[in-house]
């Protein structure tokens, strides 16, 4: 049974008069608009549901989006929404996020077959991403011009390094899109992965600082079973680039081990993974040791960290990373 679609022209009191409102509340919804989703987040939430989780992706649903909504279970909440759209706010006018995956079609189809006993909505109401318009053209919030988004949320410390050095505006526009998505949705649990380790570390900064009443969840990475870390641009690999994408995993795995086996040099560590990278054919754009919770690099391995990569394979950059423990 496919998604059912909510938008501005349904009215919550021809919602809560539907005769079939068992039915309606046991379907996933798919939401299109802003408007549909805050109505389903403050009626039904504090109505009919106890609890709620909200799952943001990138716009393409995989193995490990499925993974973020068994990491809730048990026990689950009452309620969970997920997002299937790519957020113009990650993006600089420079960079097209057309580049990412995007078939709605598909990531509705497979999120309701897997989880359709526990996702209870579905969120494509990427118009909450949009200031207003000019004139009959709707106007993105990374905009130019006094249209533009002229407030951001940043987390000024922990968006400097690993991936913030290349994308300088990249978690500024995680952070804010989040604190949209908090306000529309008001979720009491935020399920984010660990691959994107910056991406957490920001998240639960960011809650800890501003009082937001959520509670974030992390999820281990999720891998194919030759190690390569799930992720949306993986589509865009080459067989031969896949191949050679396996260096990441495969070099940290080694690092990994010789870390917790003594090998505390973290400049020995980091020249095993990037020529691991560089002689399988990829350009690093960065690898970098980290501490776990303040994401600050250190050179001798003391404590708990994570070891983070970044590398090109062709036209698709990679991110991945391995937890050191000792």
């Amino acid at each position: 049974m496919p998604a059912r679609n909510v938008n501005q022209s349904h009215s919550s009191s021809t919602l809560r008069s539907s005769s079939n409102w068992n039915m309606f509340i046991s379907l996933p919804l798919c939401i299109t608009r802003s408007s549909g989703n805050r109505y389903y987040s403050t009626s039904h939430h504090s109505r009919v549901f106890k609890t709620s989780a909200l799952i943001p992706t990138d716009g393409f649903s995989h193995y490990g989006t499925l993974a973020l909504i068994r990491r809730l279970h048990p026990p689950p909440p009452s309620l969970i929404l997920i997002t299937i759209y790519t957020i113009p706010g990650y993006f600089g006018r420079t960079l097209d996020p057309s580049i990412l995956p995007r078939d709605r079609d598909y990531s509705l189809v497979g999120l309701h077959r897997t989880s359709a006993e526990k996702l209870k909505g579905i969120l494509c109401c990427s118009d909450c991403f949009n200031s207003g318009s000019g004139g009959n053209a709707v106007v993105s919030c990374v905009e130019d011009g006094k249209s533009g988004h002229e407030t951001w949320v940043r987390v000024e410390g922990l968006e400097r390094g690993l991936c913030g050095k290349s994308r300088p505006i990249f978690f500024r526009g995680v952070a804010t899109v989040v604190v949209k998505l908090f306000n529309l949705v008001e979720p009491d649990v935020a399920v984010l992965g660990k691959k994107d380790y910056q991406q957490w570390r920001i998240i639960c900064r960011m809650v800890r600082d501003l009082d937001f009443p959520v509670t974030v969840i992390a999820s281990e990475i999720v891998r194919e079973s030759d190690g390569l870390a799930l992720s949306s641009r993986n589509v865009y690999l080459s067989p031969e680039e896949r191949k050679k994408a396996l260096s990441i995993s495969s070099s940290l795995s080694r690092a990994k081990l010789a870390a917790e086996n003594g090998q505390h040099s973290c400049r020995e560590l980091k020249i095993s993974v990037v020529q691991s990278i560089i002689e399988a054919g990829g350009k690093v754009d960065y690898a970098e040791i980290v501490d776990q919770d303040t994401l600050e690099a250190v050179d001798v391995v003391d404590r708990s960290l994570v070891f983070c990569v970044a590398a090109w394979f062709g036209k698709v950059r990679l991110i991945d990373n391995m937890e050191i423990d000792v």
